[in-house]
């Protein structure tokens, strides 16, 4: 399972206390750093069956500043995946990868449904 966060992210951090108190064994990647490829987006997001603006960190700054509120409704898929992959600020974190799960954001309900059942057995 791989699970892109970013560290000062207070949700992150809750969610990776989560796993580790569930004893979920994960792979770590700083979205800073190494910032998910549109290759990679494209996949996830055609696997977690989530509409595309799941992906964007909607409460983010450089949301705000680019405001993609307003810009995201008028671009396309290819062109909304694009600017995902170009800054790790725009995803919405942390973001788990597990088979053919993909969870956008920390919602204990949803990880404890998705992740425990097949990762705790």
């Amino acid at each position: 399972m791989l699970l892109i966060h970013y560290p000062k992210c207070s949700t992150c951090q809750k969610a990776k206390k989560w796993l580790d108190e569930k004893k979920i064994s994960y792979e770590e990647r700083n979205i800073k750093e190494q910032n998910p490829t549109k290759e990679e987006l494209a996949k996830w997001y055609k696997a977690s069956g989530l509409p595309l603006k799941r992906f964007f960190n909607t409460s983010g700054m450089l949301y705000k500043e680019m405001k993609l509120k307003d810009r995201l409704p008028e671009m396309s898929e290819e062109e909304q995946l694009e600017l995902l992959a170009t800054d790790g600020m725009l995803v919405k974190r942390p973001l788990v990868i597990a088979g053919d799960v993909v969870l956008t954001g920390f919602k204990e309900k949803e990880w404890e449904e998705k992740l425990v059942l097949q990762f705790t057995a």
